[in-house]
């Protein structure tokens, strides 16, 4: 007979066939449990709710015949709803798991501590200050299901709980669920005091080395017979369910592992003690498997744990996870022990465990820290990346860029190192030839590509290179070198002499390419060239790089040079130049034009001149980039060299656009207008038309704050421009014999191609200037017939409002230009609230409200210190505001439109009470009403909200007319300042929902 049927026909037997003396109530609570799941031959575990039913009747408070409420009475029908209750949790094997998801911490709290009571656990009785090992096994267990669950409660607590949905209020179920809620969280705070004491208590439990065993149903009907009934049999250590030591274990391993976690987000070191306790756990889990225990763990949520503590799943061994080449990586890493690092990365060139995304990972994360300014990481930073090009070799792969400019200074102790890795990476007697021919090539081509032959020796002498190499190969390999420097003998010890070291002694013409594209060091690149030359005389080394762009006007000279030596190297050097110009590297970029300047003077005035126009055109974006950017001046000598450039007359020099371009930028920015109007040789404006076009441009800014007289100026400025900016009309008869028009976009009516008239504009950087130009052309943009909405713009009335012949103007590429002008002067200064306006006109024009409005606002934002001031009325004209309100109309925002109609000089009330009757805004509607000021306007809202009935929007309305500082009778100064008030505050609202 099984245990589990012994149980049944133990519990049936002693069961009572008549009811006892107590209520029907408990007997048939008693016999529905017992007939329903213990008879049948394959019972189902009973409802665990029946526990709440049991210890709810038995919990209930008894009321005397004064009306007052008692505690529960300690009779015979309450003991038998309490034993009821703990029979349906032994018949669940005191299962923690089942209890803790259907029961609340108050239910199991009173469950186990009847659990507790019914152990002959005394009460009141610390539990850390009882011995297990002398407790009867069944009373050691229930102090054991007690603690562990303490433990696990303040554990679950910790974690998130979603929140349960609500049902429709019902207020005698929301007071006992608030009652619930303040009684668990008192349980909770006396379990967290006594936290302690429980893993002390559970500490100890694993100190035991004996099984215990736990109530079942027959040990409960034992312990509630009467006293002289039950002999003994409970106190003996075979009574109810065993339970093994290692079972016990293992469960209270987990559970102590969780509250140490819990506790290791506030001291480090407790991680430790979790890590231990899970660790243990899966050891147990692994001997005895899972289904052997009678309580489950939750294996997915250990591995979790195990994860978060640092433990690797898959190892059952601390040690090996600390072995694991990925964890020493990672430690080191975070300790800085860099020296273990490489020794680590040494080791693995042997076994090629790691993958190659790792090794650069690594490396990545090694550069990133060294760029951070840690420059003992240099070092680190090479040894690495030598480590991952010999393991790149060893696996045929690409030697990786980084190493190749790491040795482009390479030292005794680099190649020291690099002959190191190569020897601890091959074993010679183990590796196969395909490998061994791999590292020789490696070596042969790095002495290839060495110059000192010091170095060259260091190699070619060492013995993994002799043993790799066979004798003919070095052979020929010494010729090679012997034929570049007859001095050098690889065979004996290196020459010491300074003299006697040879120019050069690199023979590969790959490495020494790859070293001139690299290379920014004129003295380096003439090095280089020299060796190259020597080697071939049939190659044009300018041409290796088709990065390396010079203009023809330079090209063509540059070309003609006879030595093809110094041809190659004064086009390199100008190339190298002007790639670092254009990336705003001044330093090289000045040292290569010093050397090109030093070079071409031997020989040529016309390169010399060239060069020197160019170190010009240098020295003006140095000074525009460095101290002209905090707006000092620039030196008078360079303001001079600028100008002698523009007076250069000497023949047949090849002439950029973009320097003088640059030099007539230059002086206008920093406000030359003098020189250019004044001073500058009438030869020189007819000549050259940039000079003409500056002369114009500062002759117009010059007299910008003058009388009427400042239009002459302005004229003639407007007349080269509409000549530059129109297209020449041809007339062509087609094969049908029909007449087309055709225009002709670059035309040279003016005195310059519109395309790069246009681009000379992006030069500028003066206020003013930048003022004149985009007044011109917005005035230009709006002479269009068909023009719809005008642009406005500061000076535009200095301007002609006519043009003679209108269909000869590209007004596609004047409306580009407005747009890619005022864009660009935002760059310049972004605050400039005239250049803001133009940009929200721009936007309106195009119908983009809502870019139109956030421009517009930040207009006005510029000037009054984000609207803490009275926006100036020469920024806010009728005519923006007017925009503003079409703008919002579109947008369906009424209410503000209403409210921008107050800030016209006459207040618009038809377009206002027009935008109020709309009833589908977009807006805030009704809390604007705070902004209006207009008591008209408030008015006629009330009246609106009371014709349609909306009580409370009425009575905002009422409110807000209300205010005292409305009143009529107030003085004007009084209303302008309420005004101003509300203007600022609803601005700002504004700004803030479109910025």
């Amino acid at each position: 007979m099984s245990a589990e049927a012994a149980d049944r026909e133990a519990a049936t037997s002693s069961r009572p066939c008549t009811p006892p003396q107590t209520s029907w109530f408990e007997f048939l609570l008693e016999e529905a449990l017992l007939e329903q799941h213990l008879q049948k031959p394959s019972p189902d575990p009973p409802p665990v709710q029946l526990i709440v039913q049991f210890l709810e009747q038995a919990s209930k408070p008894s009321v005397n015949e004064q009306n007052q409420v008692q505690p529960p009475p300690d009779n015979k029908r309450n003991r038998i709803l309490k034993l009821l209750a703990l029979k349906v949790a032994a018949h669940l094997k005191w299962d923690l798991d089942v209890l803790e998801k259907s029961l609340s911490v108050p239910v199991l709290n009173m469950l186990l501590n009847e659990l507790l009571c019914i152990s002959k656990v005394p009460p009141g009785t610390k539990h850390v200050d009882v011995d297990l090992s002398s407790l009867p096994p069944t009373t050691a267990m229930a102090i054991l299901l007690y603690n562990r669950w303490a433990i696990r409660t303040i554990v679950q607590s910790s974690f998130p709980v979603k929140q349960v949905k609500p049902g429709p209020p019902q207020l005698n179920v929301m007071n006992q669920m608030q009652q619930e809620k303040e009684l668990t969280e008192n349980i909770l705070k006396v379990l967290k005091e006594q936290a302690a004491d429980s893993i002390l208590v559970l500490e100890g439990a694993l100190k035991l080395n004996k099984d215990l065993y736990v109530h079942t149903i027959r040990t409960l009907d034992l312990l509630a017979m009467e006293p002289g009934m039950v002999n003994g049999e409970t106190e003996s250590s075979t009574a109810g369910l065993k339970i093994s030591a290692e079972e016990i274990q293992c469960q209270v391993c987990y559970d102590l592992g969780a509250i140490y976690f819990q506790q290791g987000s506030t001291n480090a070191a407790v991680h430790e003690n979790a890590k231990e306790k899970f660790f243990k756990t899966r050891e147990l889990i692994a001997k005895n498997g899972s289904s052997s225990l009678h309580f489950t763990i939750d294996e997915e949520r250990l591995a979790g744990y195990c994860q978060a503590c640092g433990v690797l799943t898959s190892s059952s061994d601390d040690a090996s996870q600390q072995a694991t080449p990925y964890s020493q990586i990672h430690n080191c890493m975070k300790s800085g022990n860099y020296q273990d690092l490489v020794k680590i990365f040494l080791e693995d060139n042997l076994t090629l465990s790691l993958p190659v995304q790792f090794r650069q990972s690594v490396l990545r994360e090694l550069f990133q820290k060294a760029q951070q300014g840690n420059d003992g990481l240099d070092e680190v930073c090479f040894k690495v990346c030598v480590c991952n090009t010999v393991c790149d070799v060893l696996q045929s792969r690409t030697i990786d860029i980084q190493f190749c400019q790491l040795f482009l200074q390479p030292s005794k102790e680099k190649i020291d190192f690099l002959l190191e890795v190569c020897s601890r990476s091959i074993n010679l007697e183990n590796a196969s030839e395909v490998l061994k021919r791999k590292m020789a090539l490696f070596l042969k081509n790095l002495c290839l590509g060495l110059e000192d032959h010091q170095l060259v020796f260091m190699i070619s002498s060492h013995e993994l290179f002799i043993k790799l190499l066979k004798d003919d190969e070095r052979k020929l390999l010494i010729d090679q070198m012997r034929k570049r420097s007859p001095r050098i003998n690889l065979c004996t010890k290196p020459v010491t002499s300074f003299y006697d070291i040879p120019a050069s002694a690199s023979v590969n013409i790959g490495q020494l390419e790859h070293q001139l594209i690299l290379s920014v060091d004129p003295w380096r690149i003439r090095q280089i060239l020299i060796e190259l030359h020597g080697m071939t005389s049939e190659r044009q080394f300018w041409t290796v790089s088709n990065k390396w762009e010079v203009p023809n006007v330079y090209s063509n000279v540059i070309l003609g040079i006879k030595d093809n030596l110094t041809r190659d190297l004064v086009y390199i050097l100008m190339a190298k130049g002007l790639h670092c110009c254009a990336i705003k590297d001044f330093v090289h970029a000045k040292q290569l034009f010093a050397a090109c300047l030093e070079l071409v003077t031997e020989f040529s005035p016309k390169l010399r001149q060239v060069m020197l126009n160019e170190m010009l055109l240098l020295d003006i974006y140095t000074h525009e980039a460095g101290a002209g950017a905090s707006g000092e001046r620039p030196p008078s000598d360079l303001i001079s060299r600028v100008r002698g450039y523009l007076e250069m007359r000497v023949p047949d020099i090849p002439l950029r656009q973009v320097v003088a371009e640059e030099c007539v930028a230059f002086l206008l920015n920093w406000r030359e207008n003098e020189y250019l109007t004044m001073q500058v040789p009438l030869p020189l404006v007819q000549t050259n038309p940039y000079v003409k076009l500056g002369q114009l441009l500062a002759a117009t800014c010059k007299e910008l704050p003058g009388p009427k007289e400042s239009r002459r100026t302005a004229k003639d400025l407007w007349e080269v421009v509409v000549q530059i900016c129109s297209v020449s009309n041809q007339h062509k008869r087609g094969n049908d014999g029909r007449v087309s028009l055709i225009k002709h976009r670059e035309s040279t009516l003016g005195i310059m191609y519109s395309t790069i008239f246009f681009i000379y504009f992006f030069s500028l950087q003066e206020p003013l200037v930048l003022t004149t130009i985009l007044s011109l052309f917005v005035k230009l943009h709006n002479v269009r017939e068909d023009i719809v909405n005008d642009i406005a713009a500061e000076h535009i009335s200095i301007w002609p409002s006519s043009i003679p012949n209108l269909q000869s103007v590209d007004f596609e590429a004047v409306a580009v230009t407005v747009k890619e002008l005022v864009s660009y002067a935002l760059t310049v200064n972004a605050n400039n609230h005239f250049w803001l306006i133009i940009q929200a006109d721009i936007y309106f024009a195009t119908n983009q409200y809502s870019a139109a409005l956030h421009y517009y606002l930040q207009a006005g934002a510029a000037c009054s210190d984000f609207f803490n001031k009275m926006v100036p009325p020469d920024v806010y004209t009728d005519q923006v505001i007017k925009r503003m309100i079409k703008c919002c109309s579109l947008l369906n925002c009424h209410t503000q439109v209403a409210i921008l109609c107050q800030f016209l000089r006459e207040v618009d009330y038809k377009t206002a009470f027009k935008a109020l009757q709309e009833q589908n805004s977009h807006d805030a509607m009704d809390s604007y009403y705070e902004y209006i000021w207009d008591v008209t306007i408030l008015e006629y809202l009330t009246y609106l909200h009371h014709k349609r009935g909306e009580t409370d929007k009425r009575q905002i309305a009422i409110k807000a007319i209300g205010q005292t500082e409305l009143n009529a009778s107030n003085p004007e100064e009084v209303l302008q300042l309420a005004a101003q008030r509300r203007k600022k505050k609803f601005l700002q609202a504004m700004a803030k929902l479109y910025f």
